[in-house]
């Protein structure tokens, strides 16, 4: 929903009666006391004290009719800048209020409901609103956890000016905070399987060498009339353009690891988080090198989805997908998988590169692996061109000695990877992720393998 999108005045919570139960203690109290001055002026005779009395009762009821027919004439407004923030980052909600009757409001109290994981609930008091008028008021809102929060329904809570009657009314609508993991920026590094992410690989889809090399197309409104290529034109009876190059998008895979059995720990600083976070970064950074990108978990699942192969294209397609890819880690969680076996399928079947021959570049985050795990992950390499992967051991980040002997040790793991053609690095408790990218780039040339800059 966009920001700044009116909100009705939404429905009533009920008819009269259930405005006869906002009654305030001090409403109660006049109508009770002006029912028994009313019957005991009634037993007495005393015309004076009835009069009283029944003004006493008279006047909550009066208000309670009025606040009634008034409530339905505020309108609310809502907005949230940003509606997507990294864990920690902080967003604005600025609530307007708008009198659209002729009558000014009395007290009111303003509410908004929020999860408790982005703070305490925020409260307003707006002294009085006249007609026509209106009020602006704000709060902020973080969370240290990544996820998908709704704010909202708005309360509103009026009462009239004697302070006999508080009515509550919500509103229907509500918007949606997406946290997204945190992310640190990357320095260029040579990784990629190809030469770079735009241009110059060493395919090209269309020669270009000369006249008799051109592979003309149908002219499209808004083609640049010096690009015409006359001879097909004539050779066609319409009019023909000539194509430019298209370049080449290297392709990368971020592969994470969700299994439950391969983190434990929870919260901000667990294993499974830091990895979350890393695959963000690696996919931010990847996008802007201008690298065709998808997201795919153990599960194997992909995003984008299989339109284009599962991997992002240009322009605002691509930033779509990324928008898409963000929103998937913000709410992502551990799978019930026990293996890697779904993820290697969609690498080796889904022309997960491009097609037949080593291309691309798979970065993966690994969780505790097993020996058929570690097998089963080494033989994901021979399907790119390039390779790195970051392995956790979960028991070191929560802090445990090593008790599963059913995993190898983890420097057996990584020299698996390695001896596999992987760039495995492992990523202990508190190490920033930036550093661990570069050493992965060092890594890479000390091994003498030739890469592309990521």
């Amino acid at each position: 929903m966009s920001a700044g999108a009116p909100r009705g005045a939404g429905r009533p919570e009920g008819g009269l009666r259930t405005s006869l139960s906002g009654l305030t203690t001090r409403g109660r109290s006049f109508l009770a006391a002006g029912t028994a001055a009313a019957a005991c002026a009634y037993v007495l005779g005393q015309g004076e004290l009835l009069r009283v009395g029944l003004l006493l009762a008279a006047l909550p009821l009066i208000c309670v009719y009025a606040l009634h027919r008034t409530r339905h004439r505020v309108s609310g407004t809502r907005r949230l800048t940003p509606q997507r923030v990294p864990a920690g980052g902080e967003a604005r909600v600025q609530l307007r209020m708008d009198n659209v009757s002729r009558l000014p409001t009395g007290l009111l109290m303003l509410q908004d409901r929020v999860p408790y994981v982005l703070g305490p609930r925020p409260r307003f008091v707006l002294d009085r609103v006249e007609a026509g008028g209106r009020r602006e008021v704000s709060y902020r809102v973080r969370s240290d956890l990544r996820g998908r929060y709704p704010l909202g329904p708005l309360q509103l809570r009026l009462t009239d000016p004697f302070g006999l009657v508080e009515l509550t009314r919500s509103f229907s609508t509500y918007d949606t905070l997406t946290v997204i993991p945190r992310t640190e920026p990357l320095p260029p590094v040579h990784l990629a399987g190809e030469s770079s992410g735009y241009g110059d690989g060493s395919r090209r889809s269309l020669a270009l060498a000369g006249d008799d090399d051109v592979i003309p197309r149908t002219y499209r409104r808004g083609d640049d009339l010096r690009r015409v290529h006359w001879r097909s034109t004539a050779r066609y009876g319409e009019l023909m353009v000539r194509r430019e190059e298209q370049p080449q998008r290297s392709r990368a895979t971020v592969l994470l690891d969700t299994r439950r059995i391969a983190f434990e720990g929870a919260g901000p600083d667990s294993a499974f988080e830091w990895a979350v976070s890393g695959a963000a970064s690696s996919l931010v950074h990847l996008l802007e090198q201008g690298f065709s990108v998808r997201l795919l978990m153990d599960t194997g699942d992909s995003v984008p989805g299989e339109a284009g192969g599962g991997f992002t294209s240009g322009g605002h397609e691509s930033a779509e997908a990324a928008g898409l890819m963000m929103d998937t880690l913000a709410v992502v969680g551990h799978s019930d998988g026990a293996g890697l076996s779904r993820a290697y399928d969609a690498v080796r079947g889904g022309g997960g590169f491009g097609g037949a021959g080593a291309e691309g570049l798979l970065i993966a985050f690994f969780g505790d692996l097993d020996d058929v795990q570690t097998e089963m992950a080494a033989k994901m390499r021979q399907r790119a061109g390039g390779a790195v992967a970051f392995v956790l051991d979960s028991a070191t980040w929560a802090g445990q000695p090593a008790q599963n002997h059913a995993l190898p040790p983890l420097e057996q793991r990584l020299s698996r990877l390695r001896d596999a053609g992987w760039t495995a690095l492992a990523a202990p408790p508190g190490v920033a992720f930036g550093e661990l990218w570069r050493h992965a780039g060092t890594a890479r040339l000390s091994t003498g393998t030739s890469g592309g800059r990521a």
